[in-house]
């Protein structure tokens, strides 16, 4: 079954011609009335995904006391605090309740929000509103100055151009019409792609991914932090690097065909965090795994702090969500940690010193 985005493209491809998999998932992702991140309500059990703020409060907690400590690193200057794709503002409201008691923080901060869903906005309105947010739907539009930034589970979701190794070299995958002139399929566009000079040696039917957007997005952080001043950390799922096909497909928790009802499904692929590290041109620390990030935050000292003063049931949650946020079969190494900022210091959680 297709859908109204669904449509829409095939109809585009049938007058201009097959297009990239980073045109298909802008598009699936970001169409200005059916894209799938301006409607949905991705989140949580009756969404398509959780993610680790929605796991325990422990993440979003530990995550502000990160962001304290590179604020206090930076002298307490007056500072933007932004994040990227802020959900329904659980990670935010968590860190800076985690956060009040540190002098001059709270009073320092101008919160500004990236986010293009409308309904998520509002429940980041009611979840934010002590902190009187500001929206804006590109980073570019966040004013200059010092920064403090978080990316949690945004990168992934930005478009990704994919190409496969053939004899004759690397060639693009495309999307255009199946034969029947309506469903959408795969094919490799004709000739050499020029991002082959990108492209790493590899044998006949290797994949690869970059993602153009990714890059562009780490080179404005970096810029930002050079020349303003401040920190960004980003956490997602990805590789260190590497070449491969990742790009996948969720819906209702389950993995669904890539192509299968654009607008309706979340499309997201693996981190290259080697590209963005590059791209930042600024001072980068990690990747570290998710799991040595948090217990080096002291993730396994709030889990017993909270454990003490629960009931049995809640310690038992509490056991559950740890081992979700750290266990090497969970979100533990699959999740990755880079920080980029100014270089002066090592931030904590990307040294055992930390």
């Amino acid at each position: 079954m297709s859908s109204e985005l669904g449509r829409l493209i095939a109809r585009r491809i049938a007058l201009t011609g097959p297009i990239s998999v980073a045109d298909f998932m802008a598009e699936a992702l970001g169409h200005p009335r059916l894209g799938y991140y301006r409607r949905a309500r991705p989140l949580g059990s009756a969404g398509d995904f959780t993610t680790a703020p929605e796991i325990s409060q422990m993440f979003g907690e530990l995550i502000g006391a990160w962001l304290a400590e590179r604020w206090l690193a930076m002298g307490g200057p007056s500072v933007a605090l932004v994040e990227l794709g802020p959900g329904r503002g659980t990670l935010m409201s968590d860190a800076l309740r985690a956060t009040r008691g540190v002098p001059g923080f709270h009073a320092a901060l101008r919160l500004h929000l990236v986010e293009t869903n409308t309904a998520l906005c509002a429940e980041q309105r009611r979840a934010l509103a002590a902190f009187t947010p500001t929206w804006h739907e590109r980073f570019d539009d966040v004013p200059p100055g010092p920064m403090l930034l978080v990316a949690n589970e945004f990168f992934d979701a930005l478009p990704v151009r994919q190409f496969e190794k053939t004899p004759h070299g690397w060639r693009e995958r495309m999307v255009g019409l199946a034969p029947d002139g309506e469903s959408l399929m795969f094919a490799l566009a004709p000739g050499v792609t020029p991002f082959a000079r990108f492209l790493p040696d590899a044998a006949d039917g290797a994949q690869a991914e970059i993602s153009e957007a990714g890059r562009t997005l780490a080179a404005a952080i970096g810029a930002r932090v050079r020349g303003d001043g401040g920190w960004a950390l980003i956490v997602d799922y990805g590789y260190e690097s590497g070449s491969a096909a990742t790009l996948q497909a969720v819906r209702g928790h389950k993995g669904v065909d890539v192509l299968e009802r654009p607008g309706e499904t979340d499309l997201s692929a693996h981190v290259d965090f080697a590209a963005l590290a590059v791209a930042a041109q600024a001072p980068t620390f990690g990747p570290v795994s998710q799991a040595d990030f948090l217990q080096r935050l002291g993730l396994l000292r709030r889990a017993e702090t909270l454990k003490a003063r629960a009931s049995e049931d809640q310690r038992r949650e509490i056991d559950v969500t740890l081992a979700r946020l750290i266990g090497p079969d969970q979100m533990g190494t699959l999740f990755r940690v880079i920080a980029v900022g100014d270089g002066r210091s090592i931030p904590a959680g990307f040294s055992d010193a930390s």
